[in-house]
């Protein structure tokens, strides 16, 4: 069959390695894509914001299945739009309605609400009931975590351990620090524990299959310190997250929140990314996204084995009924290379160089584009690179070594993605 990938950053370079690798695929063609998607698949100049682009694409290049990667077009409603024209294509990906899991963040809430799935105290508030925020926040203990409530490329979230710090942040949030994103803002209780990324595939009729595990580190500084970013780095499995604490996910979870879309009608195929807390052995969900992560996918694609390609094409069509899935037992790490000044002001048009010298780990492009038939740079997170090993230690001393194979002026990368989970030893599959 002939695919469509939509998108352009590491989450899809991963994605259209796997695929790549399926017997089912015929041709591969990704919208936009990337100078590292394009070794595998044939780029077309479409934005993914170009839905009459992309449905033209669809018909001229006999599309059976679309995979959108990245949220923001499902929250548009770009799987609604498809699903509309004529012979219409397979789609990966909610519905609009299903979108707002991570289109609202007030919307998820009231959802796992209403399910009972396990997350934190919350209120809802906007620049009008600015007054009954402040009150709500002198109900909680420091450290005070803030939401907007709409999308903000993982950015969108502060939280801050001084009362009158985060009134202000507040103030700013209404006043449009994330765009008309936080022109609604979620305030919560914090939760204390280590967190995790937990992935399923679903088909809209209560049919899934879990994907491996993983963890994201977030912030720009080593020790995990320093600014919010889009993420530097990942590992999978996690091994804390142990048979028993995931058949607790089932249970309490995965399984409420597909019941409750198929309660709710919501007819819900593609991926669903579970943003967890581990709270003294217990799961909580801090957040849904309607995508795969970044970078997470860069992990846990190389995890899985067998062929990804034939899982999305039965959630497409709605049936997942029989299907499984296997994991390499090896750990996967991933090391993100990012521009200098990243997440802050930061300059693009960087010549790479090394990328061809990488033999043994899987090289991810993510922020690169071709200028004048150079590789450059095209953005924070640049250049993703992920190994396979016995355990984190050395997966992650594998990325590392052939991360620093790769350069260009102001490339930083973390060292000490994963360490924190070596003292659990491994325990997760």
């Amino acid at each position: 069959m002939n695919v469509l990938l939509i998108g352009s950053g590491g989450r899809e370079s991963a994605l259209a390695w796997k695929i790549a690798q399926s017997p089912k695929l015929t041709k591969l063609y990704a919208a936009p894509g990337n100078p590292g998607i394009a070794d595998i698949a044939t780029n077309l100049n479409i934005k993914v914001s170009d839905f009459d682009g992309i449905a033209k694409a669809v018909k001229d290049n006999d599309i059976r299945l679309v995979v959108v990667g990245p949220e923001v077009p499902l929250i548009d409603g770009l799987a609604d739009y498809l699903r509309s024209i004529e012979n219409p294509p397979l789609v990966c990906g909610p519905t609009k309605d299903g979108a707002q899991l991570e289109g609202s963040k007030d919307f998820a809430k009231q959802f796992m609400v209403r399910h009972n799935i396990p997350t934190a105290r919350y209120q809802t508030f906007n620049g009008d009931t600015y007054n009954q925020a402040v009150d709500f926040l002198k109900t909680l203990q420091p450290p005070y975590v803030l939401k907007a409530d709409g999308p903000a490329a993982g950015k969108g979230v502060i939280i801050e351990n001084d009362f009158q710090v985060a009134c202000n942040e507040l103030k700013e949030m209404f006043s449009g620090k994330f765009g008309k994103s936080s022109a609604e803002v979620v305030i919560e209780e914090f939760l204390s524990g280590i967190e995790l990324s937990v992935f399923v595939l679903t088909d809209g009729h209560g049919g899934y299959v879990t994907l491996p595990e993983a963890k994201d580190y977030k912030r720009i500084g080593e020790n995990d310190e320093g600014l919010n970013t889009g993420g530097m780095g990942s590992v999978s499995p996690v091994p804390f997250a142990d048979e028993e604490f995931r058949q607790k996910i089932d249970t309490h979870i995965i399984k409420p929140t597909i019941d409750g879309l198929i309660a709710e009608k919501i007819d819900y195929r593609g991926f669903i990314f579970f943003g967890l807390i581990n709270v003294k052995g217990d799961p909580y969900v801090i957040e849904y996204n309607v995508r795969m992560g970044d970078p997470e996918t860069e992990s846990v694609m190389l995890r899985i084995e067998g062929d990804l390609l034939d899982l999305m094409e039965a959630a497409a069509n709605g049936d997942l009924k029989g299907k499984s899935i296997k994991f390499n037992p090896k750990t996967a790490a991933t090391v993100m290379l990012v521009s200098g000044g990243y997440p802050g002001d930061y300059e693009k048009g960087k010549e790479i160089s090394g990328c061809e010298t990488v033999k043994t780990s899987q090289v991810f492009h993510a922020g690169t584009k071709m200028k004048d038939g150079k590789l450059v740079t095209d953005g924070g997170r640049v250049i993703a690179v992920t190994a396979l090993g016995d355990d984190i230690s050395l997966a992650l001393a594998a990325a590392l070594q052939d991360a620093n194979k790769i350069t260009f002026d102001g490339a930083y990368h973390r060292r000490d993605i994963g360490k924190d989970l070596i003292k659990f030893g491994r325990k997760s599959k």
